[in-house]
């Protein structure tokens, strides 16, 4: 586990979500693992596999929707699902240092994610694609994600795009940090409950 000793408990997260639309089954382990994605949208594998790999997480998608529709239904299901193992394994939101921010470069893109893990759901980001797909991907579906996600795991996510001309870089970047952010968010932290509340 991330800065934990093994008498801790394990936090991770599952789930089954079928809808008339999509069928989604996800597994979740915020201190590590392999992972496996397959959702029938190759650049949105390819962007979920940054998550698991820069956030150093064990993840498992699979998904089947109505991609003959188009991905709306697939990419937005797969982030509310998301959401809610991140929020299983995230527990009672102690213990964590509950922010985390990443600046990553990718070629001529810089973008920058900041993460705080609140028990408070809010979503901002700040972006320009320059092209209306990516692959079998919609660009505006990457904004639908983010939000389902926050707002399922109840976590407040900040997304800037500094620059960038390349809308495969944006996109990736923006990914990237986000795995990197919340690595470090959701990083153990056993001394006290980051607020001055005393609880989050």
């Amino acid at each position: 586990m991330k800065g934990a000793n093994t008498t801790m408990k394990k936090r991770t997260g599952s789930i089954e979500r079928n809808t008339k639309e999509t069928k989604i089954k996800i597994d979740l382990s915020l201190d590590g693992g392999s992972y496996n994605i397959a959702t029938g949208i190759g650049f949105f594998d390819h962007m979920l596999e940054q998550i698991a790999r820069h956030g150093d997480f064990g993840l498992t998608v699979e998904a089947k929707g109505d991609l003959h529709v188009d991905s709306h239904h697939t990419i937005e299901d797969v982030g509310i699902a998301l959401g809610k193992v991140l929020n299983e394994a995230i527990g009672d939101f102690t213990n964590i240092k509950r922010y985390g921010t990443a600046l990553i470069p990718m070629d001529e893109a810089l973008v920058l994610c900041a993460i705080d893990c609140c028990n408070r759901a809010n979503i901002s980001i700040d972006s320009h694609f320059n092209v209306a797909k990516v692959g079998d991907m919609d660009t505006d579906m990457v904004v639908e994600f983010f939000k389902a996600v926050a707002f399922n795991a109840n976590i407040n996510i900040h997304i800037l795009v500094h620059r960038g001309d390349n809308t495969h870089h944006i996109i990736e970047g923006m990914f990237k940090s986000f795995g990197r952010a919340l690595n470090e968010a959701v990083s153990v932290y056993d001394k006290v409950i980051l607020s001055t509340k005393g609880v989050l």
